[in-house]
């Protein structure tokens, strides 16, 4: 929603699904509203105000959006429909205390975006660090903490992204979050994908049931199903810490509309029980668009709109797209016809993403080109062969896909012709850096990505990838409710036996990452926690692997990056 900001003149600013089923923390943001506008009793939970936090996302170098939703009467819950239409202030300066407001204006918000709030702050500097809050009707909102993108021509001597995906409120609870929101140290924080689930209460939780239960408690169809998940899930403090601590940068996968979701429909969706297919897509991207900081619009201006897939740029470090793996994508293959995944006219990325994909990849001069990825890129197949071999014997009416028997069709290799084609254009084209970040299995991978899967290692690889856990996300211990290493070790083994660029594979865990990017290398370390159905949760780190400007390579390394 446009602002109708007057804003000041800027002042100077100080120098972040389910595959195996088959700033110091105190500064970071105010959990209450402050003294002077407070009106709930003492230790009552406020019934209005700003209860669902705030958040920032999508920074460019001068601008980024605010996000915040307030309640103006008590009746006025997320989905309900009710509650008057409010004018909402908000500012941005740079100091804790808002003595050096730089940017401030108003809006209005009602019934018809579910009293979101979400304004794009302009004219601000690149590269700075601003604190930015609300108010509306003597509430002031927690004060959040955002960073603009640094200057096209600059070239950051370090950018620290946190990775999540997968959070399924059900599974346990988000102390992931809580961690990376204590760093203190996050640029941005990238979020890849199911960041909600559909599924209703007790239908996909932990591995002994339900840690907490959803609201609603029904599978969620309608758009006021979605705003009320929504607002839920923003309920949760630790999501909200995070949120205020550092903007976002995010994707959907397929639990914000439905389990294995393409163009026309998907797994988890019944039309003659569920209606039109359309109508509930339309429903889910709408609620995402009210409740999320995100430029829903594939321009740099708000508003909504359906394209999801974009690009942001952090300087000459580094650049990232924003990919869409749902809207546009063909049906999963059937697994009586696994021939299929090799077929020239099914897709996952549809035309227009992969022309400007490619043309992004082509253009960029980043030292890291950076892919958010939904869904895994790298194959993971049985018995691949020579690449050019697979598909000649799949043209001449062969019934086996090209690349191999496939470990997941919801994945890349059920569209094996969208892959060929972008990994043929990051060869041909001698494009360099290239990292793919991804979510959606609720286990890490590090890969290389081979140029020929049938011939590697003696092939060369194209890119690298790397997959975050999920942050609670059931994953194949969970799945099959057996301790952890009984199962998956085996399944490891057998997997990087026949995958010799998986260079590692962890099936037990949940967590988050932590991707740091230089000049000279980049890396990713997994952080894991000690139990996901424990609020107070410790993590450690687990694991850390790193590439190096101009090999397309992964390897790993012993510490975290400092």
């Amino acid at each position: 929603m446009p602002s109708d900001a007057t804003p000041q003149s800027p002042l100077p600013g100080p120098a972040r699904r389910d595959v195996v089923r088959g700033a110091a923390a105190g500064a970071v943001v105010t959990t209450a509203t402050l003294a002077p506008f407070a009106t709930s009793p003492a230790h009552a939970a406020p019934t209005t105000g700003f209860l669902h936090g705030v958040a920032s996302g999508d920074p460019l170098p001068t601008s980024v959006v605010l996000w915040t939703r307030v309640t103006p009467n008590a009746d006025a819950t997320p989905g309900s429909g009710r509650g008057s239409r409010v004018s909402v202030a908000w500012e941005v300066a740079t100091d804790a205390s808002f003595a050096k407001v730089v940017r401030r204006g108003s809006t209005a918000t009602g019934t018809e975006r579910d009293h979101t709030v979400k304004v794009d702050a302009t004219g601000l500097k690149p590269g700075t660090r601003y604190a930015y809050r609300f108010r509306s009707r003597g509430h002031v909102s927690p004060v959040g903490w955002t960073r603009t993108a640094p200057a096209a021509s600059a070239t950051p001597s370090r950018l620290r992204v946190g990775v999540v995906s997968c959070s399924n409120w059900e599974a346990g609870y988000f102390a992931a979050y809580r961690h990376l929101a204590d760093r203190g140290d996050l640029d941005v924080v990238l979020h890849l994908g199911d960041y909600l689930y559909e599924y209703p209460t007790g239908e996909y939780g932990a591995a002994k049931g339900a840690v907490r239960a959803s609201e609603p408690a029904h599978e969620i169809v309608t758009l006021a199903d979605y705003r009320v998940r929504h607002g839920h899930y923003k309920t949760d403090p630790d999501l909200q810490r995070l949120h205020a601590a550092a903007a976002w940068v995010t994707t959907w996968d397929d639990h914000e509309s439905a389990n294995d979701a393409w163009i026309d429909g998907a797994d988890n969706h019944q039309p003659e029980s569920e209606g039109s297919w359309a109508d509930r897509a339309a429903a889910a991207r709408r609620a995402y668009d009210e409740w999320m900081p995100i430029r829903l619009s594939g321009t740099s201006a708000l508003g909504d709109g359906s394209q999801v897939y974009r690009q942001l740029s952090f300087g000459t470090l580094a650049d990232l797209r924003m990919l869409d793996l749902r809207s546009y994508r063909s049906e999963q293959a059937s697994p009586g016809a696994l021939g299929a995944v090799g077929d020239a006219d099914r897709t996952i990325l549809g035309d227009g993403q992969m022309a400007w994909l490619k043309q992004s990849l082509s253009d960029s001069s980043a030292t890291w080109k950076l892919v958010g990825n939904p869904a895994m890129i790298s194959p993971v197949t049985f018995g691949a062969v020579d690449v050019e071999v697979g598909q000649a014997l799949h043209d001449m009416g062969g019934i086996l896909p090209p690349e191999g028997i496939p470990y997941n069709v919801d994945q890349w290799d059920g569209y094996t012709a969208d892959r060929r084609e972008l990994i043929d254009h990051l060869a041909d084209h001698a494009i360099t850096n290239t990292v793919f970040l991804t979510g959606d299995i609720h286990s890490a991978w590090a890969c290389d990505l081979p140029k020929n899967v049938g011939t590697y290692p003696f092939s060369k690889s194209v890119a690298v990838e790397w997959v975050g856990t999920s942050v609670t996300s059931n994953n194949l211990d969970d799945i099959l409710k057996v301790a952890p290493r009984t199962v998956s070790l085996s399944v490891e083994g057998a997997i990087r036996t026949a995958n010799p660029h998986v260079r590692y594979l962890d099936f037990d865990r949940h967590g988050y990452s932590v991707l740091t990017l230089t000049p000279a290398r980049a890396q990713m370390d997994w952080y894991v926690l000690a139990d996901r159905t424990d609020p107070d949760s410790a993590a450690r780190w687990s694991a850390g692997f790193e590439t190096l400007p101009g090999t397309q390579r992964t390897r790993r390394v012993w510490y975290p990056a400092s």
